[in-house]
């Protein structure tokens, strides 16, 4: 009788032991498994495995974000209860960055040296405001810093699209390397992450993930100071510019700049219109659902999950597709998916229902990879190697300001979806226009078209 309960209890440890054993070579073996992947193709020589670590840093910092603000302050405007209230959301959040982003792009493309240190500094600042955010979550505060993140994000986006070019194993071109830190940063960051900061949300509550957000921004803080050394611009790096010259400045902005070509502008401009529609989706339906006044909670909360999942999806298969396709034409392929996005919007315009905006976020979300990774190849070949870097970067700035354009219009149409589709679709329509017209050597906009060759010239070639 005296011995059972020892039996017992050693049994227990026993259980106890074999199960911590199960959980240690479970995790062993997933930490192997995802450094395999990390440091694949030469990775870790490169000096891309410490890249990908930090941009699934920042999906991840991203998507616990998200969580974190979903039931708070961020979306009490969407209900537009008076127009002053959505001109003040307007103006505290996406206005701002409106502003900053053409400044942030060419500030960072003239960085020569502290690429890396300021990659660190986005996390660092990131860390530093997600801190403040979870003791002011319930306060005007909120906005500025929401702000803050965001900015830091859209950075880190520009930064990154200037070191990967000097990173790349032998074994990848840059377009797919693009598009495994895509891929990487969709699966590790976004899905991983946000599914644990929708944990800790459950067990706690929302504002709680920023302590979680704070800690991965950390690491990546210090992650990203591992990137080697030669991820830094080199002496005969050049910068390009959007714009071409006039006269009396162009022999010599000639010689330090060098406007991109016709063929990248032309793909330039149709990606652009496809990440207005994904800015656009992302606020729009959030405001569609807060303003849903007989629904409850959980069904507007479904209204952001079916459109969220959608968005996800589509951009996971998208990024999945390009790594697969050729992409010896990468016109066709950004005239496809930018005429395809806006077809989808018309007939989403017609519907006006839940699952014809879920079927448009999908849509818009795969066109949108596609669109990007062939932008990518299109810079690869039109644009020489010491004018690569700073056009990824000037190009990165393009596409995070039309995403924050499409925001805005999100933020200010009223949270109908035929008003909303329609608006967005006409102002598409527009932008695949002025793309059609630059590839034939045409413009709707003077100095952004195609009054410019195919392909940039050589260094201090008039233009």
């Amino acid at each position: 009788m005296t011995e059972a309960p020892g039996g017992d209890a050693g049994a227990e440890r026993g259980a106890a032991r074999r199960l911590g054993g199960t959980t240690r070579r479970a995790a062993g073996t997933v930490g192997r498994t995802a450094r395999r992947v990390f440091h694949a193709d030469g990775a870790d020589r490169s000096g891309l495995a410490p890249l990908s670590y930090v941009t699934v840093a920042n999906f991840a910092c991203d998507a616990i974000l998200a969580v974190a603000l979903a039931n708070t302050l961020f979306f009490s405007a969407a209900t537009a209860e008076s127009r002053g209230k959505v001109a003040l959301y307007l103006l505290v959040t996406v206005a701002p960055f409106a502003v900053l982003a053409p400044v942030i792009g060419p500030a960072l493309d003239r960085l020569r040296s502290g690429r890396r240190l300021t990659v660190s500094l986005t996390f660092t600042l990131r860390a530093v405001l997600a801190v403040i955010l979870a003791l002011n979550v319930d306060t005007w505060l909120l906005y500025p810093l929401a702000l803050g993140m965001l900015v830091l994000s859209k950075t880190f986006g520009v930064v990154k699209a200037s070191i990967t070019p000097h990173v790349l194993p032998p074994a990848l071109d840059l377009v797919r390397t693009n598009s495994r830190l895509n891929v990487l940063g969709h699966v590790c960051g976004s899905l991983v992450a946000g599914a644990l900061a929708g944990l800790v949300a459950w067990v706690w509550d929302s504002p709680t993930a920023l302590w979680l957000l704070a800690g991965v921004a950390l690491v990546a803080a210090y992650v990203a100071m591992t990137i080697p050394a030669h991820a830094e611009a080199d002496v005969h790096e050049e910068s390009a510019t959007w714009t071409v010259h006039g006269r009396l400045t162009g022999a010599l902005r000639a010689a330090l700049t060098r406007p991109l070509g016709r063929n990248v502008l032309a793909d330039l401009w149709a990606v652009s219109s496809l990440r207005l529609l994904t800015g656009f989706l992302t606020l729009f339906l959030a405001f569609v659902a807060k303003a849903q006044e007989d629904a409850s909670a959980v069904e507007q909360a479904g209204i952001l999950a079916v459109a969220g999942a959608a968005g996800g999806i589509g951009t996971f298969a998208g990024n999945a597709v390009a790594a697969r396709i050729p992409l010896g034409r990468p016109g066709r392929i950004t005239a496809t998916a930018g005429g395809a996005a806006l077809a989808a919007s018309v007939v989403a315009a017609f519907l006006g229902t839940i699952w014809a905006a879920a079927a448009l976020a999908l849509v818009a979300a795969v066109c949108s990879a596609l669109g990007k990774v062939a932008l990518d190849a299109s810079i690869q070949t039109d644009i020489p190697d010491s004018a690569r870097s700073s056009s990824f970067g000037r190009s990165e700035t393009a596409l995070q300001l039309s995403w924050v354009v499409g925001g805005a219009l999100g933020v200010l149409l009223p949270p109908d979806f035929t008003v909303g589709f329609a608006v967005v679709a006409v102002i598409g329509a527009v932008m695949y226009a002025q793309s059609a017209l630059t590839a034939r050597g045409r413009t709707l906009v003077p100095g952004l078209g195609g009054n410019r060759p195919r392909r940039p010239g050589p260094p201090g070639a008039p233009v």
